[in-house]
This record gives structure tokens, sequence and C-alpha cells, in this order.
């Protein structure tokens, strides 16, 4: 065999997974599990489980700014951090630098990365929640978009599928708008949150207040324990990497069960921008990359491949991913590739004062807050708006006496530092977007220093998140007069733009036909039907719940029917 051949067999899989985030790590589980010998590759740096988590047990006097950001932090990470996110010395290492990964914009896009093993499943939110019935509707019922091609019924056996395995805390409550699943403890509300619950449920008929759901695990099974995951400490510094395996990642849970199986490579700086179509084949048979380090191109083939490299960079990959089959991108046909960005519109909030309870505290930091479901446009409460949108929050005390603070120094100071301050209850809106095709990405003619294009965003809330987040404002402010706080004052923050959300959706959005949408209903690209998307690209619409949980159940779901066709010889 000639060199080129032993290469070619030496980067030849059964299965290749581009990104080791979420989803990607969940691809990797799922087919390693099943027999397939799989290639995940990341185009970040490699990050161990435990080992690499530089800062996690790092006290503030540990950082060289106690944490705050260096002017030089705030141009390097000038995305990230104008986001509200890559905003803490501690965490900056799961961030990626935006000044070497530049991107363009028409109107303002926050595009906040990770570029490493684990991508962003080092440093998500957790907020873990599934969708229900009228979400996957919702886009037939009011006509925008197109209709979902699968149902809740489709995935909520996949839903139990991924939550028993990763790991969610949370309460069986019986709603329709906020479907149970299949949970562990839920964290304790503390007292003034009990209260204000109480508050708001008597005064407002129908709605609830409930501890949120959370990939955080509070009693673990034998199955997570044999992986080296223990109980949530309370530390609240998740950020950092969690090395006690609390929280769900890919380091923690998916790549480790997928490594047990012996069928798993990891290659790491690998930058893969085009899938290999074969037009003889009518298959994709592989991916181009390129060597983050030295720019050397590198090719490696599978039978499957699966595109989990987030929604923004998957369709960069399928829009350079031309052919003669497929001349305007990978599953292009309809048009839709890059359009359709939705994110969740945050930065509405209302927060106030609650009087008493100075005498109790909390246990520890609890990394998860409360929740509100959606109310708004939800059987009888009719809005001017369409689809709806849910709050986040709890109540807390400040770490010292801020009242008194100010106005002391010497031993006043120190006793004003070491007494909590009073207490305050804040909730903070997650609305629904709409799809729209005029808010997209594109392929800039610029190049990056591989000689590959950046990424050029034009997307911006529409008129119906604008109208939408009038109403956010109003009823937060409305629950937390109502419970009885004081001094509630409420916020719109118009200057965060898409992408603030960290929940970018739908550049390749699921669809019925091949005219109006990139992947059908297990997945697969239209005309590519071996490769597999199942990460923030597949959505078609946005709901307003945090969707990490949905990319779970969607990926296990399509890495087991990719196995099964593949067996019976169908892709």
């Amino acid at each position: 065999m000639n060199i080129q051949g032993k290469v070619k067999e030496q980067n030849t899989f059964d299965a290749i997974v581009v990104g080791s985030g979420i989803s990607g790590g969940w691809a990797a589980k799922e087919l390693t599990e099943k027999g397939l010998k799989t290639l995940v590759l990341e185009r970040g740096r490699k990050v161990e489980h435990i080992v690499d988590y530089e800062n996690a047990l790092k006290n503030p006097w540990d950082f060289p700014h106690r944490g705050r950001l260096s002017n030089e932090d705030k141009k390097a990470y000038w995305a990230g951090s104008r986001a509200g996110f890559a905003n803490a010395e501690d965490v900056l290492p799961n961030f990626v630098k935006d000044s070497e990964h530049h991107y363009e914009e028409k109107r303002r896009f926050d595009w906040v990365r990770g570029y490493q093993t684990g991508g962003r499943s080092l440093t998500w939110g957790k907020q873990s929640y599934r969708w229900n019935e009228k979400d996957f509707l919702a886009n037939l019922e009011d006509s925008h978009g197109v209709d979902w091609p699968i149902r809740y019924a489709d995935l909520a056996p996949w839903y139990d599928y991924v939550e028993k395995f990763a790991g969610i805390s949370g309460s069986l409550e019986g709603l329709d708008v906020l479907p149970d699943g299949v949970f562990q403890p839920a964290m304790e509300m503390n007292c003034v949150e009990k209260d204000v619950k109480a508050a708001i449920e008597s005064k407002f008929p129908g709605r609830k207040m409930i501890i949120g759901r959370a990939a955080h695990l509070t009693k673990p099974t034998e199955e997570q324990t044999a992986l080296g995951r223990g109980s949530c400490q309370y530390r609240n510094m998740c950020k950092r990497g969690c090395p006690y395996g609390a929280y769900f990642s890919s380091q923690s849970a998916t790549l480790p069960a997928a490594q047990k199986t012996g069928n798993l490579t990891i290659v790491n700086d690998k930058v893969v921008y085009r899938v290999i179509f074969d037009k003889e084949t009518d298959k994709a048979i592989g991916v181009k990359a390129i060597d983050e380090s030295t720019g050397e191109e590198h090719e490696y083939y599978a039978k499957i491949i699966f595109l989990n490299a987030s929604a923004i960079n998957t369709a960069w990959m399928m829009m350079q991913s031309t052919s003669s089959k497929h001349p305007n991108g990978l599953g292009n046909e309809s048009d839709q590739l890059g359009r359709n960005i939705m994110d969740h519109h945050l930065n509405t909030a209302a927060r106030g004062e609650v009087e008493g309870y100075e005498d109790q505290y909390y246990y520890g930091r609890r990394p998860n807050g409360i929740y509100i479901p959606r109310f708004a446009n939800f059987h009888s409460d009719k809005r001017d708006f369409l689809r709806g949108f849910g709050y986040q929050g709890g109540a807390s005390r400040a770490k010292g006496d801020t009242r008194n603070m100010e106005a002391s120094f010497g031993v006043d100071l120190k006793e004003a530092m070491t007494k909590p301050g009073p207490w305050t209850f804040g909730i903070r809106g997650f609305g629904e977007t709409l799809p729209d095709p005029n808010n997209r990405m594109t392929l800039s003619k610029n190049k990056d220093k591989w000689g590959l294009p950046y990424i050029e965003f034009d997307a911006a809330w529409g008129p119906n998140e604008m109208k939408m987040r009038e109403t956010m404002v109003k009823e937060a402010v409305a629950m937390l007069e109502a419970a009885g706080l004081k001094n509630v004052k409420g916020e719109n923050d118009m200057e965060k733009s898409p992408g603030v959300g960290i929940h970018e959706m739908g550049t390749a959005r699921m669809g019925r036909d091949p005219k109006t949408s990139v992947l059908n209903g297990w997945n697969q690209v239209w005309g590519a039907e071996n490769v597999f998307v199942t990460d923030g690209a597949a959505m078609a619409s946005s709901s307003c719940v945090n969707p990490s949980l949905t990319y779970m159940a969607l990926t296990a779901r399509a890495a087991n029917y990719a196995a099964e066709e593949l067996k019976k010889g169908n892709i």
C-alpha cells in the first residue's frame, strides 16, 4: 500500500462527529456505544476533565485583577464581554479570544464561543426544560417559519433517555406548558423565594413559580458515579469547570462514556470547513480540515457524519460544502441555509427589595434559581403578540451590608462587610424569537489566516419581540409588587442584540420539504442523507425555554436512527 493509501486508511472511521460540545458529545456517546468507530474533530484545544480546569479551586486573591477584566482582556474578548459572559477573569480560559477569531456585522450579533474539548458544555447555564406539545405546533398554527417534521410524542422517550443519563434536578409539577421529566431531587428554594412563590400563585391564578430544572446532580445514580460524577457542592463556580463532575458536560459524562467503549478517537486543533461529497456514490464521504497550528490540510473519511459545531459554525461548514449536486451549499436547495437565526431575547427584568427575614440566610451558593413558566398566549391568556416568555431569577442577600459600608472604615467597615445586606428578589425574562429568513449569516469576501471566509451577521430583534419585551417588563413588575416587594424597578435593555442568550438556532432548519428546509425529520441533510445535523442549527422555531435538553434528545434520536440505517445498508 502506498503512503497516501495508508494515510487514508488511518483517517477512515465508521462515523465522524464535528464538535465536542453538548450535542457533539452526545453523538459520540451514542455512536460509539452502538459499535461504531467514531472520530470526534474539535477545532479548539484539548481540555481534560479536572486536570485542565486551571481556575476551579482558586481563591479571589489568586487572580491578578481579583477577577475583573483588564483593559487588554476587554479588547481580546470584546464580543463575549459585551454580551456579559466572558466577563470575569476566572472564566476566560473557556471562552474564545474574539480578537483572534474575527467576524463581521451588518447588524450587531454577540457571538460567544468556546473552542476547546467540551465546547460550551463547560460554561452553559445548565437550565434544562422540555418543550411542550404546542411548541412543536407553533409554526403551523401562526404560519411563521415551516412546520416541524416531528411532534412532542416523537421526542418524549428521548427526553426520558437523556435526562436519566445527564442528571436533571427538578420538581414534578404536572404542567402542560412545561412537561415533567425524569428528575433527581429538586434544589430547595430559600425562605424568601417560598413566600414570593405563595404570593404570586395566590394573586395570579394559573401562574406557577418553581425551582429551576438544572443539569446538576443532587442524587447521583450508579451509572453517574461509575463515570466519576458526584453531587453538586453549591459552589456556583461552574464556568470554571466542575472538578466534581456535578454538572453535565461532555467532559464529565458523554465523552467518558464514549471512551469506555474503546471506539472513540478525539483529535483537537482541527478546523473542519468542508464536507466532501462524492457524486459517484451520491453520498458524503468525509470532511476537510485545517490544522489550527500548522495550517496543514487533512482529510478524514467515514460512512456517517454528524455536524455539531454549533448553529453558526455548522452552517458555515455547510455553506462551503459546494458540489455539482449542492451548488449553493450542502442541502441548500431551499436557500434557507444560514437564514432564520434565532436566539432568546433577554435583559427584560424587574428587581425589588424584601423587608424582614434578616435573621435568616441560605445554604452555600446554589447554582440554580427559580423559574416562572410561560403563561402569555397559553390557554385563555391572549396577547397582542405571538408566542411567549418565561422568567428565571431568585432571592439573595448582598455579601456585605451596603447600607452602612460606604460611611464606614476600620473596625466598622469590617463589621459591615461581614454582616449580610438586605434581601432582594429579581426575575429576568427569556422570550421566544420568531423565525425570520432576513435574520441571517453569510460568508464574507474577507478571509482569516487559514484562507477561510469570515462570517458576516445580519440579524436583529423584530417587531414581535419588541412588543413582547414591553409586556415582559410590565408583568415582572406587577408580580413583584403584588408579592409585597419594595422599590420595584423594571428594566428593558435595548442595547443587547441577538447572540446574547448564547442560544443560536435555526441556520439549517428541519422541515418536511427540501424546497423550504435543510434537514428532514431525522436530522438528515436533504440530498446527503448520511450527514446529520443535531445542534442548534436544526431548530425550526425557538420556544422560550433553554434549548440544550432538546439538542440532547434530538441527537440521541438521530444517532440511534443513523446506526440502524447504516446496519440496514440504507445510508
